[in-house]
């Protein structure tokens, strides 16, 4: 089937000379005497050596230093990853706001210099119980400012922060913190989520039951009148404390110190979907998840001193770290826990909580999940007229593929002035191969650029590229970067990391990703995970073009998942399609009819599924990625 390489252009920066995008090609054309017509050519030069590139954009984001197999970056410099985040090149005002935490009713505005005393304090806390570098110190928290300082505080001293967000189950907190063996947890006493507090003290009492590693548990007193009896929560080496008297006995008179420690030095641990078993244990290190932040932040967003910086994610997802590293840049975050629908009037008016958060923090680069703008989008909010968010300037989408007619909706609603980001890359990275770009026009439906330094192509089965054709094909990445994990964590690590990304093209990264570049504009479009790539009669194609078909042709189908049965007895590849349909909508046999009649029309016939059923809920993750498999996290509360 021929390809279309036309799509519709959306936006085209007002002034891009003034970007940190546009500055930092003007560095590279004076420092290395080269000529770059626009931000392809920036690219192409970013992977042409990627050494070259990597040591400027170190140069160029300002770092706090001290001067198979995987590669080594910056060998012989010294830096602490926390330093970086707490004390920017930039050197924001110690009394402008570092972070701004909010939730479903109260807001609270940390300074630079607050900021710093917190992380002082809870470093020597940790410190006075022993904690040392290399020691693992979990997390079961919300997104709020004390999961934030209790990262920076472990990982000044050199210890490696992992989290899972408190609506996780046990068994499955477990069965990814139990692998690394931490020494050190750091708990919420409850979370509040669409208006009602969730007790989280049975919970916690199974993990430290269930970690005899463990040496201290801190619990935060995140909710009021939980009625938790801390004394109660018993492990094998001791008893939990709340955090207030964690930190009281802390000197004021002691300084907050940065343990200076290799490039690679781990900072977190992350977490695979644990779909062929227990999840991986995926390590990330300072230099490499610093430097490529930064580069993100800094060049590709445009993100300043001033601005605010905000992702709606839990502690879980990669995207809270990408978030957080926001801070080395000078912005300031704002961390959110709560429903994003609630509305936040007593009145109940119907503001809900994103845009809301918006207008009154003036948020200028917005973060959400695609599944987020759908549903605004099938709801029609701001249907009607633009939500008035004057101070916005960029919003990132990411988490699944999303719709062309999301992207029209968001100039539609948003204001035609934002730059849409939809993005991608992955927990294996903690970082973006597909990337905004500040310079360059965003077209529907597609991801504006491969990120600067990343060496993505398309390639089909046969391990031939087909970046230029137009093609679908697999996202590989072909030279090395500096944000590859440092290692998967256990006796088997070396090896599952071989396997995970290196067994379907030797030598070369596999992100496990079907994704097509469109020749004409340079966009990547992406078409859902390869190993859930659907291949009837041998055609491949991404399970999000039949999800496209559904978004803009049948508003009363409310969610989607399109998966391919292929039993032992079967010849070939089955397509499957589960819809939920919309209150008070049923699936109908004529219903039926025109859905595939729509897909073979806009598709082909090689599309068409062959079964279609209605189901009550679609699977998906935490993270609001759908799932073929029955979801690893389940609120039991």
């Amino acid at each position: 089937m021929a390809t279309s390489h036309t799509a519709k252009l959306l936006w085209t920066p007002a002034s891009p000379s003034k970007t940190r995008t546009a500055e930092f090609l003007r560095f590279v054309e004076k420092k290395h005497e080269v000529r770059l017509a626009d931000y392809e050519a920036l690219r192409q030069w970013s992977i042409s050596d990627i050494n070259i590139f990597w040591e400027d954009v170190w140069q160029f984001t300002g770092f706090q230093d001290r001067m198979w197999p995987r590669p080594h970056y910056f060998v012989g410099a010294k830096l602490n990853f926390a330093e970086n985040l707490l004390f920017p090149t930039a050197d924001p005002p110690e009394d402008s706001f570092a972070v701004i935490e909010a939730n479903e009713t109260e807001r609270f505005f940390v300074t630079w210099r607050e900021l710093r005393e917190r992380v002082r304090q809870c470093s020597h806390a940790m410190r006075a119980v022993g904690l040392e570098q290399g020691d693992r110190v979990a997390g079961f928290v919300a997104n709020h400012c004390n999961a934030l300082v209790a990262m920076l505080a472990a990982t000044s001293i050199g210890a490696v922060w992992t989290a899972v967000s408190p609506d996780t189950g046990v068994q499955a907190v477990l069965d990814r913190i139990q692998q690394i063996a931490p020494v050190f947890l750091v708990a919420d006493n409850g979370v509040m989520y669409n208006g009602r507090v969730h007790q989280t003290h049975d919970k916690i009492q199974s993990i430290v039951e269930a970690l005899p590693q463990l040496k201290t548990c801190v619990v935060f007193e995140t909710v009021p009148n939980t009625n938790l009896d801390i004394a109660s929560l018993t492990f094998q080496s001791g008893k939990a404390c709340w955090h207030s008297q964690f930190v009281q006995s802390v000197p004021n008179d002691s300084r907050l110190e940065f343990t200076q420690l290799e490039p690679d030095h781990p900072v977190y641990i992350l977490y695979s979907s644990g779909t062929t078993g227990k999840p991986k244990c995926i390590v990330h290190g300072a230099v490499g998840t610093l430097i490529q932040h930064k580069k993100e932040h800094d060049i590709q967003c445009s993100i300043r001193p001033g601005d605010k910086l905000f992702y709606f994610t839990t502690c879980t997802w990669m995207m809270w770290h990408w978030l957080v590293s926001g801070l080395a840049t000078g912005a300031t975050i704002v961390l959110y826990d709560g429903s994003p629908f609630r509305p936040l009037d007593e009145d109940g008016n119907g503001e809900m909580a994103m845009p809301s958060l918006i207008r009154q923090l003036g948020i200028t680069h917005f973060g959400t999940s695609a599944k987020y703008l759908s549903i605004l989008e099938q709801k029609n909010v701001y249907a009607s007229q633009e939500a008035n968010l004057s101070t916005l300037r960029a919003v990132y989408s990411t988490g699944s593929p999303l719709a062309p007619s999301t992207f029209e909706y968001v100039y539609r609603c948003f204001g035609s002035d934002v730059n849409l980001g939809s993005i991608t890359g992955g927990t294996d990275i903690i970082s973006l191969f597909g990337a905004p770009s500040q310079i360059s026009p965003v077209y529907a439906g597609e991801i504006q650029v491969r990120g600067l330094g990343m060496a993505v192509e398309a390639w089909d089965y046969e391990g031939k590229t087909v970046t230029g054709t137009g093609e679908a094909g697999d996202l590989v990445c072909v030279k090395p970067f500096p944000c590859q994990p440092i290692k998967f964590w256990g006796e088997q690590g070396e090896t599952l990391y071989e396997r995970s990304y290196f067994e379907q093209f030797p030598g070369v990264w596999h992100h496990g990703d079907f994704v097509r570049i469109n020749p004409a504009t340079g966009g990547m479009i992406m078409l859902g995970r390869s190993d859930g790539v659907l291949k009837p009669a041998g055609v491949r194609f991404g399970s999000s073009e039949i999800y496209n078909v559904l978004s803009q042709h049948f508003p009363e189908v409310e969610d989607s998942l399109c998966i391919g049965r292929r039993r032992q007895s079967d010849l070939d590849e089955t397509v499957v399609l589960f819809v939920k349909m919309a209150q008070g909508q049923s699936l109908t046999d004529p219903m039926r009819d025109n859905v595939k009649n729509a897909i073979r029309r806009h598709l082909s016939a090689r599309h068409v599924p062959h079964m279609i059923d209605e189901t009550p809920e679609i699977p998906i993750t935490i993270n609001g990625k759908k799932s073929g498999f029955p979801p690893t996290f389940v609120d039991t509360s």
